[in-house]
């Protein structure tokens, strides 16, 4: 299963997310429930990177899918808007019947 873990602050403003695991749907290579939320996540980082002036902290481990990322300092709003545009997708792969067993999408207050 897919884990992805969003962290949230006491504002309710989104500031990173870690994710682990593979979805399990099909093999590798042909597993759309994973490349879905890896494209999700990964585009996030770029975006954030490449539009916005916000610093992170990123630690990753690609065998394990593993993901760690987390902005460092205060939140601009481009940067949230980008977090909960991820956090759109992948509550809607969540919330689907065919794709729910697959991921696991949790939200902890840091």
């Amino acid at each position: 299963m897919f884990h992805v873990t969003v962290y949230v602050n006491s504002a309710k403003e989104y500031i990173g997310f870690q994710t682990s695991g593979h979805a399990g749907y099909a093999p590798e290579g042909k597993d759309i429930v994973c490349a879905a939320a890896s494209v999700l996540t990964i585009n996030t980082i770029n975006a954030i990177d490449q539009f916005t002036g916000d610093r992170a902290i990123l630690e990753a481990e690609q065998t394990e899918g593993y993901i760690s990322y987390r902005i460092d300092g205060e939140v601009s709003a481009d940067a949230e808007l980008l977090l909960k545009s991820m956090v759109l997708g992948l509550t809607e792969m969540s919330h689907d019947e065919d794709y729910a067993q697959y991921i696991d999408l949790t939200f902890e207050e840091v």
